[in-house]
């Protein structure tokens, strides 16, 4: 029997040391050429056909892309992929290929990220899609919101941000499938160390490759895995509007991903402890992270996500806080950066009500149950105790210990 190649390994060789004339480079190259040509035209005419393996044009393909593309589709499981410019990019394309030749209709998980929420209400819905939001941890309300709207494509995020629901994709997957329709899940939370949403029934997964695969806040780029089946679409669709990343993005990703897993590994053990703390704390209403036995989908959880590993995302809320006193406390954090992203190898803060979710109404937040107080740690490598000495004094010096005694 052929031995499984664990992920920890698959991140470091996927993709790279391919045969580059006479030698083979250790890493994958940066390919900076716009165009490539062969010693005959037949060939290149047969490269451009898409009848033999090759490169012709950038924004077709690109070997540097192309190593990035290898990589992420073996930690996927997924039969090939298309890095893309952003995460944004990627759910986009990966959401038009879904619906190529179906229904023009979504049914979404109502809590997704800000700008996939936007993506669909005010660029797809203009567009003529029909989008329906439904709360995909409750597999009744799901079944009927798929039977009522009989959509080409299901969109959800594996952890939601940034409440931390996890729904149930291989019963989600089922549901979409019965109906005909594309599964796309959104991996960025969970890595393709928590959760592997393909092999659990999911036709196209996306990831921030910016946040925890890169991890290190000096790339923006996504990227889409797809099962065979879409996979052609995908590939067609890009060549037309062309959203692709660039070789030196795709470089900086592949080297990031090499120390992913180790680096998730770490940021989970942070979050553990530092959640742990943080619900001793008189100053924090209510913590939001999935190793929680209270948590609303402790079941699901503990039958798809690995023991120990709950990802290195924990939300909560300041008690009786709203938006200025949110501010005074990040303002007073020392260690932790008040930053727009995830996924970095430092701790990082974001107030989703600014940021995040800030295009939503008031009243659609809140019925996400995104409240002004609520704000979004993603803890990175640090010291676990240097994380929660800067937490305690920010506490502290704003004042918002005093507020809510």
């Amino acid at each position: 029997m052929e031995k499984k190649v664990k992920q920890h390994t698959k991140a470091v060789h996927a993709g790279d040391r391919k045969k580059d004339g006479r030698h083979i480079p250790v890493t994958t190259p940066i390919h900076t050429a716009a165009s490539f040509f062969y010693e005959s035209m037949e060939k290149l005419d047969r490269v451009f056909g898409r009848e033999e393996p090759g490169f012709s044009y950038a924004r077709y393909d690109n070997p540097t892309n192309g190593a990035l593309e290898e990589l992420c589709a073996s930690l996927e499981s997924g039969h090939g992929a298309l890095a893309c410019s952003s995460g944004m990019a990627a759910i986009h394309v990966a959401l038009l290929t879904a619906l190529t030749d179906r229904r023009k209709s979504v049914v979404a998980a109502h809590a997704l990220y800000g700008a996939t929420v936007n993506l669909l209400m005010n660029v797809l819905e203009p567009l003529g899609v029909a989008v329906r939001f439904v709360d995909i941890c409750d597999l009744a309300a799901t079944e009927a919101a798929i039977r009522e709207a009989k959509p080409g494509c299901v969109v959800m995020e594996t952890i939601s941000n940034p409440l931390l629901r996890v729904g149930q994709i291989d019963r989600v997957a089922e549901l979409a499938k019965a109906a005909g329709a594309a599964l796309l899940v959104d991996n960025t939370f969970a890595t393709p160390l928590l959760a592997r949403p393909m092999e659990l029934g999911a036709n196209l997964v996306v990831h921030s490759l910016t946040k925890f695969l890169a991890g290190h806040g000096d790339v923006l780029g996504g990227v889409v895995v797809s099962d065979a089946t879409h996979y052609d679409t995908l590939r067609t669709l890009s060549r037309t509007f062309g959203p692709v990343m660039g070789p030196f993005e795709s470089y900086l990703a592949m080297r990031g991903i090499k120390t992913f897993a180790v680096r998730v590994e770490r940021q989970c053990a942070n979050a553990c402890r530092v959640a742990s703390w943080l619900r001793d704390q008189p100053e924090v209403g209510r913590v939001h992270f999935p190793a929680d036995p209270a948590h609303p989908d402790a079941a699901t959880i503990r039958r798809l996500l690995p023991e120990g590993l709950y990802g290195g995302i924990v939300s909560f809320e300041l008690a009786n806080a709203g938006k200025q006193e949110v501010f005074r406390f990040m303002n007073a954090l020392r260690l932790v950066v008040p930053a727009t992203s995830l996924g970095d190898v430092h701790t990082m803060m974001l107030y989703p009500a600014m940021s995040s979710h800030r295009d939503l109404s008031p009243k659609h937040r809140e019925r996400m149950g995104i409240s002004d107080g609520l704000v979004r740690l993603s803890v990175g490598i640090e010291a676990v105790e240097d994380i929660i000495h800067d937490l305690a004094q920010a506490l502290e010096n704003s004042g918002v210990a005093g507020a809510s005694a």
